[in-house]
C-alpha cells in the first residue's frame, strides 16, 4: 500500500522546459492524445479527434461553460506608480476580489485609474492578501473590460496569443474565469456534432476558474493546502442527465478538473447529484475515492499541483506519474496549450 500522508515532491516529475505548449494547436482537435486505461495500464497515443472512437453511445460528457474574461488590467495609483490586477471573484455589482501586484500598493483606501472609463478603489485585504475593490464606471462593466483587459495567460506563456478566442472553449458561454477549463479547448463543434450524432451526450455545468485551481501547493504535507473557493452551478436539466446516467450504468465522463471539482463538490455516496450553486473549496488528493466521476479527459498538469494530485485519485499517484513520464519521453506537449490526456 502506498503512504496515505503525502508531501508535494511525492507528487513531482521532471519536465523539460521545451515541452511546455506555447501555442494552441490548429485545428484545435489536431492535438495529441494519450489514453490510459486504469484495468490494464495500457496506453495508447492518440490525435484528440480519435476521442470519437474511445467513446461509446450513452457516455455522457460533463464540460464546464464557463467563459474567460479579460481578466487583467493596469492601473496607475494617484502617484503614477504602475499595479498590475487580475480579477478573481465577483462580489457584488462593482465590487470584485482581485489579485494586485505589487500588493504594497494596494492599502485600503487608495484609488487607482486603469483608463479614462475604469477606476477603482481598495475597500479591503482578504486573510490571503486578495484586494476587494470597487469599480467606477459608466454603461455595462463587461463592455469596458473589453476594451481595457486581457486575457489572463498563465505566466509559464510567454507567447502572445494571436487570436484571443482560443483561450475559450467552443461551448463557453457564461462570463466569469480567470482561467481557461483547458481540457475542453481539443474539442471542436465538428467533433461535438460527430459524437452527439454517436450517441454520446453532454451536459454543462459551471464553474468559475478562479486562482484556486492553480496556486501552488505552498506547505510541506499536501493536507495542510488550503484551496480558495470558485463558484459552481449544476442546473436542473444537467443534474436529471448525470443521475439518469449513474442509474442507468452509463459511463460519467468529466471534461477538466473543474467539471470534477464541480461534481464530486456536491456528489453523495451513491455518486447522484443535486441542482444547486455555491462555493467549492474542495481538494482531491490520494486516496480520495471518486464518487460521480467514472473517467475523465485532462491535459498534462504541472509537477506538485493540485491538479496531478486530483488526477491520481483516479489513477494512483505511482501510476500518473509514471504515465507522465511516459508521455514527456514521447514528446507530448503540456500544460495549457498542450496535449490532452484520457483516463478510463
Amino acid at each position: 500500500m502506498e503512504k496515505v500522508q503525502y508531501t508535494k515532491q511525492d507528487f513531482y516529475y521532471d519536465l523539460p522546459e521545451e515541452r511546455i505548449a506555447q501555442t494552441p494547436a490548429t485545428p484545435r482537435d489536431s492535438s495529441r492524445l494519450l489514453v490510459y486505461d486504469r484495468n490494464t495500464k495500457e496506453i495508447k497515443d492518440k490525435i484528440f479527434r480519435d476521442i470519437e472512437n474511445e467513446l461509446q453511445a450513452g457516455d455522457l460528457l460533463v464540460v464546464n461553460n464557463t467563459k474567460v474574461i479579460p481578466a487583467r488590467m493596469y492601473a496607475k495609483t494617484a502617484h503614477g506608480g504602475a499595479v498590475e490586477i487580475l480579477l478573481l471573484k465577483r462580489k457584488d455589482l462593482k465590487i470584485w476580489e482581485v489579485l494586485m501586484r505589487p500588493g504594497k500598493k494596494g492599502k485600503i483606501g487608495a484609488k487607482m485609474t486603469v483608463s479614462d472609463e475604469l477606476s477603482f478603489e481598495v475597500k479591503d485585504i482578504t486573510e490571503s492578501g486578495e484586494r476587494i475593490v470597487e469599480f467606477s464606471y459608466e454603461g455595462a462593466f463587461e463592455d469596458v473590460l473589453s476594451r481595457v483587459g486581457t486575457m489572463p495567460l498563465p505566466p509559464y506563456i510567454k507567447e502572445k496569443l494571436e487570436e484571443q478566442s482560443r483561450y475559450n472553449t467552443v461551448y463557453s458561454k457564461v462570463d466569469g474565469s480567470a482561467a481557461a477549463p483547458t481540457a475542453g479547448l481539443h474539442f471542436t463543434d465538428g467533433l461535438i456534432a460527430r459524437l452527439k450524432a454517436k450517441g454520446v451526450e453532454f451536459a454543462e455545468v459551471l464553474l468559475h476558474v478562479g486562482l484556486g485551481t492553480f496556486r501552488p501547493v505552498s506547505e510541506e504535507i499536501i493536507t495542510d493546502h488550503k484551496m480558495h473557493s470558485e463558484y459552481y452551478e449544476i442546473s436542473e436539466e444537467a443534474a436529471e442527465k448525470i443521475n439518469k446516467a449513474k442509474r442507468e450504468g452509463r459511463r460519467v465522463i468529466a471534461v477538466g478538473t473543474t467539471s470534477v471539482r464541480t461534481l464530486e463538490s456536491v456528489a453523495d455516496e451513491n455518486g447522484f447529484v443535486r441542482a444547486c450553486h455555491g462555493d467549492t473549496e474542495i481538494f482531491l488528493y490520494p486516496p480520495y475515492k471518486m464518487k460521480c466521476v467514472d473517467a475523465l479527459v485532462t491535459n498534462f498538469h504541472l509537477p506538485e499541483s493540485t491538479l496531478i494530485m486530483l488526477v491520481a485519485c483516479l489513477t494512483g499517484r505511482e501510476e500518473i506519474l509514471n504515465v507522465y513520464k511516459y508521455a514527456v519521453g514521447k514528446g507530448y506537449r503540456f500544460f495549457s496549450f498542450g496535449d490532452a490526456t484520457f483516463i478510463v
